[in-house]
């Protein structure tokens, strides 16, 4: 039986924690910085977890991520 391919664009976007949940970057920080105010600005530092809804959409195209 071939192997499954992972989707080569969840790949990029998405890392799986520890326990199984979906880690991404925080959205809305590529451009226009000056049209957002300075709280939404620091509060979109870093990476944060999917909710549960949008990890049974994200799961299925990473077939041998860790679940």
């Amino acid at each position: 039986m071939p192997k499954m391919k992972t989707k080569s664009s969840v790949k990029k976007r998405f890392k799986v924690t520890a326990t199984g949940r979906i880690k991404v970057a925080q959205a809305g920080k590529r451009h226009g910085m000056i049209k957002r105010t300075r709280k939404f600005i620091r509060n979109a530092r870093g990476t944060t977890v999917l909710s549960k809804a949008d990890e049974q959409i994200i799961k299925p195209m990473m077939p041998y991520a860790k679940k």
